[in-house]
């Protein structure tokens, strides 16, 4: 890893312009919030926001608009805790039973049947691991039919480079 000062936003527009594909013929409400600048590794950060906007834009492919809202919670979900930023990707996709949560970041691990939803069932699971070597953790909340919202944190002030990214 190259840990730096990541711009988050600057990242997250590179997944968006890269998933354009995906969102073409679509009408995406994209609502997104400031994002602050993190320390970390700027290609493997990259890589987490592609794997959750592309579940975002893919499992929202049923709704006739789509809407994804992104944004940050410095000091962590509840705000108490200093140490940690928080992002969230939030859609109003097909969402996904909370008891199979725990098979959510498991390689090859599928909530939906192939047939409904392509992927190979490793994206998350590959979010998780990057999000572990930069001492962050991933989690989702979810309802069918009512959209996922996923959750990651990062450790806020590690000491770093300052060459921004």
């Amino acid at each position: 890893m190259h840990p730096m000062k990541v711009n988050m936003r600057d990242l997250l527009d590179e997944a968006i312009r890269e998933l354009e594909p995906e969102a073409h013929g679509r009408k995406v409400v994209w609502d997104i919030k400031p994002l602050p600048e993190v320390a970390g590794d700027a290609s493997l950060l990259r890589l987490v926001w592609v794997n959750l906007v592309s579940n975002s834009l893919k499992y929202t492919r049923p709704r006739d608009e789509v809407r994804i809202e992104i944004g940050s919670v410095e000091g962590g979900a509840n705000k108490s805790n200093p140490t940690e930023t928080v992002f969230y990707i939030r859609d109003n996709g097909v969402g996904f039973d909370m008891s199979y949560a725990s098979k959510l970041f498991g390689v090859f691990q599928r909530l939906h049947r192939a047939e409904d939803f392509e992927g190979t069932g490793i994206g998350l699971a590959n979010v998780q691991r990057i999000l572990h070597r930069h001492g962050g953790r991933v989690w989702a909340e979810s309802q069918v039919n009512s959209g996922t919202t996923f959750y990651f944190a990062l450790p806020s002030n590690p000491a770093v480079k300052t060459n921004h990214v």
